[in-house]
C-alpha cells in the first residue's frame, strides 16, 4: 500500500542495475513489493516473458529471485547459530533447531566462503554473533548465493558496514554478476553505484526520473567541470568578475573556499587562474573535477545525495 504513483523500469539480463535516490524516494518500497514482502495496489513483474505473481517471498524465491537488505535479521540470520549453519539452513525462518549439518557439506561451504567472501575458514564453526556487521552481511550473501538465484535484489547492503567489508561486498557483487546473476542494487552512496553498476535509474518521489549508463546520465546535465579553490580571500568585486567569466554558470563561496560549476568547455581553469594572477590573489589548493553522479542527481532533482 502507499504507492500513488505509477513506476516502471526494465532489468536487462546480465546487468547490475543501480537504483539511486534519497531516503524516502521509494527505492526500498518498490523492491519489497517486487519480492512480495509488502502489499501493493497493482502492477506486474515479468521475467523472460512470464508474469510473476509474487504475493509472498516464497513465490519470489521459487521464481529465482533473492532479496538482500541491510537488515540481516530479516534474512534469517540467526546470531546464536554457527556461520556454517546459517549458510546451509533454509531462508525465511523455516528452521529446525535440531538441524544437523553434513560435515563434508559444511567444509565445502567453508572453503567457498573463505575464498569468495573473505571470512576465515577456521571461523566457520563460530556463532554468527562473533562476526562484525560487515562479515555478517557476507554470510547473508553466501546464504542466498548458495541457492543460485537468477536475479538478486540488494537493497542498501552496505549500510552500517565498515569500509574494508564494504569493498569486499562490492567485489563479491561484481563476481556474482560475472558468474551469471542479474542484480538490482539500490543505494544512496553514489560512489558505490558508479563503481559497480552497468546502468542506473534515478528515483525521486516514487518515480524513475532518469536512467542510462553513467556517461549517458552525465551528458544530460549542464555541468561539465567543477573547479574548487581553497584558502582564497575574495571580495564582492572579485566574485562578480569570476561569475562573468565564460562558461561559468554557478558560483559558491564560503569559508574562503570557491566552487565554480562550468559548462563542458575547455580552458575554464586556465581562465580562472589568469584572472586570479591579474588581481594578485593568493590561494591554496586548486583542483578540477569532471561531473559525478552526485552532480547528475543534484542538477536533475535539486537535492544533494550523500557521498
Amino acid at each position: 500500500e502507499g504507492f500513488d504513483n505509477e513506476i516502471s523500469f526494465s532489468l536487462r539480463k546480465g546487468e547490475i542495475l543501480g537504483v539511486a535516490g534519497l531516503m524516502g524516494a521509494g527505492r526500498t518500497e518498490i523492491m519489497r513489493a517486487i519480492f512480495g514482502v509488502d502489499k501493493h495496489k497493482g502492477g506486474t513483474v515479468t521475467v523472460n516473458g512470464s508474469v510473476l505473481n509474487c504475493k509472498k517471498p516464497e513465490d519470489a524465491i521459487k521464481a529465482g529471485i533473492a532479496f538482500i537488505t541491510e537488515n540481516r535479521k530479516s534474512e534469517g540470520l540467526i546470531l546464536d547459530f554457527s556461520i556454517g549453519s546459517n549458510i546451509t539452513l533454509p531462508n525465511l525462518g523455516d528452521i529446525c533447531p535440531s538441524h544437523v549439518l553434513d560435515s563434508g557439506k559444511l567444509n565445502s561451504f567453508a572453503d567457498e566462503l573463505s575464498k569468495k567472501l573473505g571470512v576465515k575458514t577456521q571461523s566457520i564453526h563460530e556463532p554468527a554473533s562473533s562476526l562484525s556487521g560487515g562479515n555478517q552481511q557476507k554470510v547473508v550473501i553466501a546464504k542466498w548465493v548458495g541457492k543460485k538465484p537468477s536475479i538478486i535484489i540488494m537493497d542498501e547492503p552496505t549500510v552500517a558496514v565498515d569500509p574494508q567489508s564494504r569493498n569486499k561486498i562490492l567485489e563479491g557483487i561484481q563476481k556474482l554478476n560475472v558468474q551469471g546473476s542479474t542484480i538490482i542494487y539500490t543505494s544512496h552512496y553514489m560512489e558505490e553505484i558508479e563503481q559497480i553498476c552497468t546502468r542506473i535509474a534515478i528515483m525521486d518521489h516514487g518515480r524513475v526520473i532518469a536512467s542510462g549508463t553513467s556517461e549517458e546520465l552525465k551528458k544530460m546535465i549542464k555541468t561539465g567541470e567543477t573547479i574548487t579553490v581553497e584558502a582564497i580571500l575574495l571580495e564582492e568585486k572579485h566574485l562578480r568578475d569570476i561569475r562573468s567569466l565564460p562558461h561559468v554558470f554557478d558560483l559558491h563561496y564560503e569559508n574562503q573556499i570557491l566552487v565554480l560549476r562550468c559548462t563542458g568547455a575547455q580552458h575554464n581553469l586556465i581562465r580562472l587562474l589568469n584572472y586570479l594572477q591579474s588581481q594578485d590573489i593568493t590561494f591554496g589548493r586548486v583542483f578540477s573535477e569532471l561531473p559525478t553522479l552526485n552532480d547528475v542527481f543534484l542538477e536533475i532533482t535539486g537535492k544533494q545525495l550523500r557521498d
